[in-house]
């Protein structure tokens, strides 16, 4: 961040974390406030070892640190972490997914990890995950430029990662209806008809409106296959997005060892700071080594970029869904015969194992 957009950013929560002077001490600045808090998150250091480089005791970084970070959230979220709400917004974004990855009709890239906590004391194994480690759920909707739509933050990590979508507002919205998608409509160069959907992993169902690749097993045909890396080209930006935050933010690197409604407050301030900073500082912030990148000459994939794997962030468990809906697999059908015929790339034969 340089010093002209922490400047911004400081401008735009200081009436939220200034505190007034009193007769028995004078009060600590909003400067003082924010850039500790930026330091805590971009280190992951201890409020013990804070207390050298800011002059503040732990115990007052304790009440300051998740109070700027909630602060935080509230001054950036309306302008940097918007999901779309009108059928137009979502196709500007479906738009963009055509445009950059050539996965039409995609309304962003679905993921969750698995972001490790110290328990609190006598919380038992409400925390503990399928990995043997205690962790709260971050999930997360990824537009086509690597920025946040949507970051719910909060599940504890004992809860199925099945359940996980399942107890977000989103995925009730999204069943009931209420997310003003588009209505299915002929993609561009083409007469095919198919719906406005987004993209998973095998963590998640596969639905008419949620779209997840064969299982490896599954992998019978060429087909398949090329359906299977255009789906996970279009979702590898959301394991790009979770490689930067994680990368820069070094919080994820350790076991974060506060009350889990502060944990909150840590992962969302983090998640909104990403998009401001996607916005004003990329090439700082994300420069271009930050991500995947394809040989299409060789049908290789160069991995040097942020690895979300390489911090204390973990994948969702892969699920055997068992039964799926034949709508679902009707729509999955269609975008693969697309993918092969009027909607191929010329490099997409490279990329697969025949």
């Amino acid at each position: 961040m340089d010093e002209k957009n922490y400047l911004k950013l400081l401008s735009l929560i200081t009436p939220l974390i200034q505190r007034q002077d009193t007769v028995m001490r004078k009060a600590i600045s909003a400067h003082e406030r924010l850039s500790v808090t930026l330091r805590f998150l971009a280190t992951g250091r201890t409020y013990e070892c804070l207390k050298y480089s800011a002059i503040i005791s732990p115990q007052a970084l304790g009440r300051i640190i998740p109070e700027t970070c909630d602060a935080i959230y509230e001054a950036l979220k309306d302008d940097y972490l918007q999901f779309p709400d009108s059928s137009d917004k979502w196709k500007e974004t479906a738009q963009l997914f055509e445009e950059r990855w050539n996965f039409p009709h995609c309304l962003g890239a679905i993921d969750g990890k698995h972001i490790d906590i110290v328990p609190p004391a006598d919380s038992g194994s409400y925390f503990y995950n399928y990995k043997g480690r205690h962790s709260m759920v971050l999930m997360a909707i990824v537009d086509a430029k690597y920025r946040f739509l949507l970051a719910d933050s909060g599940t504890n990590g004992r809860v199925s990662d099945g359940g996980v979508l399942q107890n977000t507002t989103f995925f009730e919205k999204l069943q009931m209806k209420h997310l003003n998608l588009p209505d299915s409509e002929p993609i561009q160069h083409s007469s095919r008809c198919l719906p406005y959907l987004f993209v998973a992993d095998d963590a998640f169902p596969l639905r008419p409106d949620m779209m997840k690749p064969y299982r490896q097993a599954d992998l019978s045909s060429y087909e398949k296959k090329i359906f299977n890396y255009r789906l996970s080209r279009a979702r590898r930006i959301v394991e790009n997005a979770f490689g930067i935050l994680a990368s820069r933010f070094r919080i994820y690197h350790t076991q974060i060892n506060l009350e889990p409604n502060n944990i909150e407050k840590v992962v969302m301030a983090t998640c909104v700071l990403h998009n401001f900073l996607m916005e004003h500082t990329p090439n700082s912030y994300a420069p271009p080594r930050c991500f995947y990148r394809e040989n299409v000459d060789n049908g290789t994939v160069v991995t040097t970029g942020y690895d979300a794997t390489r911090s204390n962030v973990e994948n969702l468990q892969v699920q055997n869904r068992g039964n799926v809906l034949n709508d679902a697999k009707k729509v999955r059908l269609e975008y693969q015969t697309y993918f092969v015929n009027e909607g191929k790339v010329p490099w997409q034969d490279s990329f697969i194992e025949m």
